[in-house]
C-alpha cells in the first residue's frame, strides 16, 4: 500500500508556490512530484525553485501523468470547476481551492464527476485542520462558553490593482468570495449547519467592479453570526464566539502562521477589563501541511475528506444568498439543495 499522495500542481498560482506546495513538501504523506502552467518556463522556475521533479507546459500533461494520484487545484475562481472535472475524468483526486466554483449551480457538476470517477474531491478550507480551530470548537462543544449564540468575525487586507486576480470580478474576484467565505464556513461550522435566512450590504468598486466592503447577518437556528469582509482595508482578522457564560477569540483565525504558535483567548465573562481571560497558546504548524495530511489520508485510507462537495455547495449557496440581498435588500434564504 502506498505510503506517500503523489501530487501534481495545477498553475503557479501564489496560493501554491508560496504556502500550499511548502507546506505539503513538510508533510509525511504527500510528494509534490509535478507542476503545470500554461508557460514551460514558469513551470520550469517553480520547479526549479521549490525542488519539484517534473515540470509540464500544460495542464493537459501533467493530468496524463501516470505517476501523479491527486492534483490541488489553485486556478482562478472560474477554472475551479472545469479543470476538477477534467482531473476527475483523467482519474485523479483533486483537493481544489476555495471558493469551490462561482456559484452553487457552477460547483453542482462536481457532484456527478465525483461520483462517475469514484475519485475524493474535496475544499480546500486549511482552517479546518488547524488545531486553533480543532480546539476552539472543541471547547465550544463541551459547554465551556454555555450556549454559543453569536459569532463576530472580521477578516481584511487591502489591494488596489486591477492586475490582481482578486480584483477581476469576471474571475470571480472581490471579498465575499476571496475570503468572506471563510467567515461563512467557520460560522456553518460551529453552529451545525445552514443558515435560515441571511442578509448583506455591499460596495463596490465603482472602476473593477468587485465587492471590497461586505458585510453580512447570518440567521441560524440558535444563533446568529456577523461579520465585515473586504478588500480594501487594512490588514486585520478576528473570530469571536459568543456564548451565555463566556468568549473565545481566535488572534490570528485564517491566515495562521507556519512559524508561529497561534493564540485562543477563553473569557469567562467575569470582567470587562479581561481579568477573566486565559490565554491557551497552540504549537507550532503549518496548517498546509496539516491540509495535506488529511487529503492524503481520505486517499490512502479512506477517511472522508474535511470538506466534500455537498459542504461546498451549501457554502456557494450562502454566499449567493448575500449577493441576492445586496440587491434586494430583503432578508435570502440560502437555496441549500444539492
Amino acid at each position: 500500500m502506498a505510503t506517500k499522495l503523489r501530487w501534481g500542481v495545477l498553475s503557479t498560482a501564489n496560493i501554491g508556490l508560496k504556502k500550499v506546495i511548502p507546506g505539503m513538501q513538510k508533510s509525511g504523506r504527500c510528494s509534490v512530484d509535478a507542476i503545470a502552467s500554461r508557460s514551460l518556463e514558469k513551470a520550469r522556475q517553480a520547479a526549479t525553485r521549490l525542488g519539484i521533479a517534473r515540470a509540464y507546459g500544460s495542464y493537459e500533461e501533467l493530468l496524463a501523468d501516470p505517476e501523479i494520484d491527486a492534483i490541488y487545484n489553485p486556478l482562478p475562481n472560474q477554472l475551479h470547476v472545469p479543470w476538477t472535472i477534467k482531473a476527475a475524468q483523467a482519474g485523479k483526486h483533486v483537493l481544489c481551492e476555495k471558493p469551490i466554483g462561482l456559484n452553487a449551480e457552477d460547483a453542482k457538476p462536481l457532484l456527478a464527476a465525483r461520483d462517475s470517477t469514484r475519485v475524493k474531491i474535496g475544499e480546500a478550507f486549511m482552517i479546518r485542520t488547524h488545531p486553533q480551530w480543532l480546539r476552539a470548537l472543541a471547547l465550544i462543544g463541551e459547554g465551556r462558553i454555555g450556549t454559543l449564540r453569536s459569532i463576530v468575525g472580521f477578516f481584511s487586507y487591502r489591494n488596489t490593482d486591477p492586475a490582481n486576480i482578486r480584483n477581476q470580478i469576471d474571475s470571480g474576484g472581490g471579498a465575499l468570495l476571496d475570503i468572506g467565505c471563510y467567515c461563512i464556513h467557520a460560522s456553518r461550522w460551529a453552529f451545525g449547519g445552514p443558515p435560515k435566512r441571511v442578509v448583506g450590504l455591499i460596495d463596490r468598486d465603482p472602476q473593477m467592479r468587485i465587492d471590497r466592503l461586505t458585510s453580512a447577518i447570518l440567521d441560524f437556528h440558535g444563533g446568529q453570526s456577523i461579520f465585515t469582509c473586504s478588500t480594501q482595508l487594512v490588514l486585520h482578522q478576528r473570530v469571536q464566539f459568543l456564548g451565555t457564560f463566556g468568549r473565545i477569540e481566535l488572534q490570528i483565525p485564517f491566515n495562521a502562521p507556519p512559524d508561529h504558535p497561534t493564540r485562543l483567548f477563553i473569557d469567562d465573562g467575569s470582567s470587562v477589563l479581561g481579568t477573566g481571560i486565559v490565554t491557551e497558546t497552540l504549537p507550532i504548524c503549518d496548517q498546509y501541511a496539516l491540509q495535506g495530511d488529511a487529503f492524503a489520508a481520505a486517499v490512502l485510507d479512506g477517511a472522508d475528506v474535511p470538506v466534500s462537495i455537498e459542504d461546498a455547495i451549501e457554502n456557494m449557496s450562502v454566499i449567493d444568498a448575500i449577493f441576492r440581498s445586496a440587491e434586494t435588500g430583503n432578508w435570502e434564504t440560502p437555496r441549500t439543495s444539492t
